[in-house]
């Protein structure tokens, strides 16, 4: 059973790194499903982009620990990945 593009896309990650990223060397950050491999996130960019990607590199992040007051809980562990799109092409997140 194939996974559908939008569940495999979660959201772009919008930050300065991430836009000096796109703007310098064409390549664009996302937080993506954390069992989605490297195929199938550049199927899912692909599809909903309409761009073609040339390579896709991933991490994964551990959740930290964090306190406020007596309570003690956990930010959620998630997974990023760079795609670096052909050159000539772009993604516009307006």
């Amino acid at each position: 059973m194939e996974k559908q593009a939008h569940v495999i896309v979660i959201s772009p990650v919008i930050s300065e790194k991430s836009t000096a990223l796109s703007e310098k060397q064409n390549k664009y950050v996302f937080k993506v499903d954390k069992k989605a491999n490297k195929i199938e996130i550049r199927k899912a960019i692909e599809e909903i982009f309409k761009v073609s990607v040339t390579a896709v590199n991933t991490m994964n992040y551990m959740g930290k620990k964090k306190r406020v007051r007596k309570s003690e809980g956990k930010t959620a562990s998630w997974k990023k990945a760079v795609v670096t799109l052909k050159e000539g092409q772009k993604i516009d997140f307006t």
